[in-house]
């Protein structure tokens, strides 16, 4: 993966005002999963730990950001849209917000890139978490995506 990609997906973020205001930073990108980070903060509630939106929203960035690596990744163009997601709120976040998201148990990519092909759209599940400071989850999110490919240009 290119430092090309990951400059690219992060002014996609950066253009979002809503996402700006999170103040998201992409942290790195393994191949496999993809991390994100906020300042706590900008995501603090009144309880003093972080907003339960601003996980939700960075969960479903991470993993949005995942599905657009791999379509990158294999030259395809798509809208890429959020079809059913379930977060689970499991402890409070006293600390910045770090997310890992990347495909979820089960889930493989070339069914979802055969299915894209073929037919112009394909769904794909995929898993973020947020953990505490001592690596027990904070937030999980289990989400589905679907994609659809843009007509060629011209």
């Amino acid at each position: 993966m290119t430092t090309d990609a990951l400059r690219h997906l992060d002014a996609h973020y950066q253009g979002m005002p809503p996402v700006r205001a999170l103040q998201l930073a992409i942290d790195g990108f393994d191949g496999e999963y993809l991390r994100l980070s906020a300042p706590l903060p900008a995501n603090v509630n009144d309880k003093g730990c972080a907003f339960g939106g601003s996980l939700a929203s960075l969960m479903t960035l991470a993993c949005w950001g995942r599905v657009w690596l791999e379509l990158d990744r294999n030259g395809l163009d798509a809208d890429i849209y959020v079809a059913d997601s379930q977060v689970r709120y499991l402890a409070p976040l006293y600390d910045d917000l770090r997310v890992g998201a990347g495909l979820a148990t089960g889930a493989e990519w070339a069914p979802f890139m055969q299915a894209l092909r073929q037919r112009g759209r394909g769904r794909i599940e995929l898993s973020a978490r947020v953990d505490l400071p001592d690596g027990r989850p904070a937030t999980t999110f289990d989400a589905r995506f679907a994609a659809i490919l843009r007509p060629p240009p011209g």
